[in-house]
């Protein structure tokens, strides 16, 4: 053979080999378990975060694992069917779960895709696609039936078969789609199955998106702490993870980011710190947080080579808080309010909500551009609202000035923007204190700063609320929803949800008189623990006069949700975790206002 026959042959088995059927799959075809075989242990990630395997997925006798991505218009064109075959055979016996599998998607993307296409049953996410590589799965939106067998031991995990992989039913493929199946692989194996048959088929090649087994790619460069690292802990993480904040453990200096590097590894993977819940679909928030795709690989590649320290003597790192103005951050308070009495807080137990008022009178109306509610052991906070009242008066949700939540932020004006108290008012909160295991302490503070600018418009809200609400037991997705109508042209500022346990998701909407329905912000994995307000930028959303503003916000009562204090419970509205509420706060300023006041900014008074 001559040189270029050589040649020649040598590309076109080159290019035999690059499009070959599942060619670009870089599973280990020897490492894959055959149709038959005991299924290894797997785990996954459910949309809270949380480590979920086999067993804790599923309590029956079949398991269905559908593996999917957000961007594959195939996988998407199954969950009608996928929800009516989950619904046909919810004996309690079989049991659905979609399995996500896009190097890109994150877990707040599925979660965001079940609320969009309303899946009840469990969304997972299968990082590096190791579950998929065990079972064989090369394409999605392809299944892996599982059938459990009773274990020998008690006590001991179960025990799993696989008895088949492939597709769904012929109706989707690249090509185009029929109006029905004629051929249903998935319905026949199930059907069998429950009915002790052997199944006639063990194996369907499935249509669909390849799946990309991605290998970790080395840097271009070496990462080090000093270089790389310790500017983006500083960017994106410091001001939480310093003394006294809600966070675990500080990060400022090596040792402490060597100390839990792995577990910042695992946080950061997972697009789970920095805190942010609300979907990345709505990007006019000025206080987002996240980390870029380049952040997370250099911060990946640090700990995967090594953590490098690199000369960190020039390092810039946040100082120790050295006073008790470092626990503000609006900036130094021109006035402190400071609880008489320490709580007393036992070790254990449910603890009734606290209701308190400080002692001070604002003898005048006064005008705030920034509030901060500071707990003196915030492990003990789970949040803490604060409000005005004028004596003899009866308090309500419209006196709301500001909260403490985990992952909150102090509320923080725009310029020309302030918050009203007014003349005769005092300030209360409503605390809820909760449980560490020993007994503890706790003390509230509340710091004010005064407007120091001309003030054109005063904040105001809309709580959009619902007391009369009830959730059934088992319910994974039932949706609550709320609305009011403004009576005035309007600006929004920002907004913020809050649930309890049960929350799973939060929508907020805005039906404008004549025109298409806004959505203003999708909460797809609300997190009771991190509840955060999301600011917008000025002038950025208005409102007209008869806009209806509306919440919609999902509860899972399912046992599927870890948190769930009781799925077997009818849930209502009441104020502790084992209850539900529905609180959707639109802040929003009238746009044609212009109150022209110059405030003093030694007392928060207007000069007349």
């Amino acid at each position: 053979m001559s040189g270029r026959s050589v040649v020649k042959h040598f590309c076109l088995v080159l290019l035999m080999l690059l499009f070959a059927p599942g060619s670009m799959c870089l599973s280990d075809e020897s490492s894959r378990i055959e149709i038959g075989a005991r299924v290894p242990v797997l785990e996954f990630k459910d949309i809270r975060y949380l480590r979920q395997t086999l067993d804790d997925l599923s309590p029956g006798k079949v398991l269905v694992l559908t593996f999917t991505k957000v961007d594959c218009p195939i996988s998407n064109r199954y969950w009608p069917t996928l929800k009516k075959l989950a619904a046909e055979f919810q004996s309690g016996a079989v049991q659905f779960v979609g399995v996500n599998v896009g190097s890109q998607d994150s877990i707040q993307d599925i979660a965001e895709l079940a609320l969009d296409y309303e899946i009840e049953f469990p969304m997972v996410k299968d990082f590096d696609a190791k579950a998929a590589r065990q079972l064989g799965i090369e394409r999605v939106p392809e299944v892996a039936v599982i059938l459990s067998k009773e274990s020998t031991q008690s006590g001991a995990p179960r025990e799993w078969q696989l008895v088949y992989r492939g597709r769904i039913d012929n109706q989707h493929r690249f090509g185009g789609s029929q109006p029905k199946a004629t051929q249903e692989e998935l319905r026949d194996v199930l059907q069998a199955v429950l009915s002790g048959q052997q199944t006639k088929v063990g194996s369907i090649p499935a249509d669909g998106c390849l799946i990309s087994f991605d290998e970790p790619m080395p840097h271009e460069k070496e990462v080090t702490y000093a270089e790389h690292i310790a500017p983006l802990l500083k960017k994106h993480c410091v001001d939480c993870h310093r003394r006294d904040t809600a966070a675990p453990f500080e990060l400022r200096s090596f040792h402490d980011v060597v100390a839990h590097a792995d577990m910042i590894a695992e946080v950061v993977r997972e697009q789970r710190m920095p805190p942010w819940y609300g979907s990345a679909k709505f990007p006019h928030f000025i206080n987002r947080r996240g980390l870029s795709a380049d952040e997370r690989a250099t911060i990946l590649s640090w700990v995967r080579t090594g953590k490098l320290r690199g000369d960190d003597t020039t390092t810039i790192t946040p100082a120790v808080p050295s006073s008790a103005v470092d626990k503000w951050l609006i900036g130094k308070p021109d006035l402190v309010l400071t609880e008489v009495l320490s709580h007393q807080l036992p070790a254990d137990g449910i603890i009734p909500y606290h209701y308190a008022a400080f002692p001070h009178v604002f003898l005048d109306e006064t005008w705030l551009e920034a509030i901060q509610i500071v707990p003196d052991n915030p492990t003990v906070v789970h949040h803490c609202n604060a409000g005005f009242v004028r004596l003899g008066e009866k308090i309500t949700a419209q006196n709301f000035l500001t909260g403490f939540v985990p992952g909150g932020q102090p509320m923080v004006l725009p310029e020309s923007i302030a918050a009203r108290i007014p003349a005769g008012s005092v300030v209360g909160i409503q605390t809820h204190f909760v449980t560490t295991g020993k007994r503890e302490r706790c003390r509230i503070s509340i710091g004010f700063k005064f407007a120091s600018k001309v003030i054109r418009k005063q904040l105001r809200f809309e709580l959009l609320d619902d007391h009369r609400f009830t959730i059934p037991p088992g319910a994974s997705m039932h949706a609550v929803s709320a609305s009011r109508i403004l009576e005035h042209d309007a600006v929004g500022v920002g907004l913020f949800g809050h649930m309890h346990l049960r929350g799973r998701a939060m929508t907020f909407f805005a039906h404008r008189p004549g025109a298409k329905s806004e959505k203003l912000l999708v909460i797809p994995n609300f997190n009771f623990g991190w509840q955060h307000g999301y600011q917008w930028d000025a002038d950025k959303f208005h409102f007209p006069k008869g806009t209806r503003l509306e919440v919609v916000a999902r509860y899972d009562n399912s046992r599927f949700n870890p948190f769930n204090p009781d799925s077997t419970a009818t849930v209502k509205e009441g104020p502790q975790s084992f209850d539900e509420m529905i609180n959707g706060f639109v802040f929003y300023v009238h746009e044609h206002e212009n109150l022209q006041l110059t405030i003093d900014p030694q007392t928060g008074t207007a000069r007349r």
